[in-house]
């Protein structure tokens, strides 16, 4: 069953804009989760974001999704925002 207070967000980018879109996505606020699949649309990273996670926390999932984003030609940033 789906929560009306969710609402999904997809943005299919190329690999090197994967940071920059997630960095502008998290300055917006409201996100409960950020999830990356590759062309294939199989999930590679599923994070999930919680009130109050700031710099030093999220420092480490940022420095994986550059790893990831280094890989990937295409993908698909997918955004859970509360609505």
């Amino acid at each position: 069953m789906t929560d009306p207070t969710v609402r999904t967000e997809e943005f299919q980018l190329d690999g090197d804009k994967i940071l920059e879109k997630i960095k502008e996505i998290l300055r917006e606020g409201n996100i409960r989760r950020i999830i990356i699949k590759n062309e294939d649309g199989r999930v590679l990273m599923d994070i999930p974001v919680t009130l109050g996670v700031v710099g030093a926390v999220l420092a480490p999932q940022l420095a994986a999704i550059g790893a990831v984003a280094a890989l990937l030609t295409r993908c698909t940033l997918v955004v859970e925002k509360n609505a």
